[in-house]
């Protein structure tokens, strides 16, 4: 399948594109989600977190103590080597056995640190970010979550920077402030339409030169 790699800073707004994207008849497969299943209760890498960090590191529900985990990982880069030594080969091996079984119009990845990784570039065919100025998205996550801005701003901090975002895209979706839901709607669309052109041009065949199929 064609593939794009969609990605963005906290707050920017990708879960909202991806989804008017499945709508419009793409296959998503989202590495956070799949990160919050491996890490809900009973999920997968509940039981190596709880004997990495101890029964602290899980909530009496049994799901992740995302709230204590936060604290831990910016406070001892060791800890968040040990967590993504868990939660990494766990994402990865579900996100193929998702991308197998996708059916759609084009395939997209979902990746939040797709540009930090460092190992997408030659996974997809195209990058696209969902851009977003710093202010609106501390707002937006504050909205939702409930974090304060000082703890907004380090996870923002430890995310890629903006700039280095854009030097990676192919593509780019505008979600600022002033971005309404229809105009983000609009701008997707528009990628959407030039994927699936792109999509449908990479599954016909290859002619050789006297005209039959390779």
């Amino acid at each position: 399948m064609y593939k794009i790699g969609l990605t963005g800073g906290i707050g920017s707004g990708k879960t909202r594109v991806a989804d008017m994207l499945a709508e419009w008849g793409a296959a998503v497969v989202d590495t956070d989600a799949i990160a919050h299943d491996l890490t809900a209760p009973g999920g997968d890498a509940i039981a190596a977190i709880r004997e990495a960090f101890g029964d602290v590191a899980i909530t009496a529900g049994g799901a992740l103590n995302r709230t204590w985990m936060r604290d831990l990982v910016f406070r001892e880069p060791d800890a968040r080597a040990r967590l993504e030594g868990i939660l990494h080969p766990l994402i990865g091996a579900q996100t193929q056995r998702a991308a197998a079984q996708a059916q759609g119009d084009y395939l997209v990845y979902v990746v939040p640190l797709l540009v930090e990784s460092g190992r997408w570039r030659d996974r997809v065919d195209r990058i696209c970010v969902v851009d977003c100025d710093p202010k609106t998205q501390i707002r937006r996550v504050q909205s939702r979550s409930g974090l304060t801005a000082e703890a907004i701003q380090r996870i923002m901090a430890a995310q890629a920077a903006r700039a280095t975002r854009l030097a990676a895209a192919d593509d780019v979706i505008v979600n600022d402030g002033a971005t309404t839901v229809q105009a983000l709607q609009a701008r997707a669309k528009v990628l959407h339409d030039r994927w699936c052109q792109l999509a449908t041009a990479a599954r016909r065949p290859l002619i050789d030169v006297a005209g039959f199929p390779e």
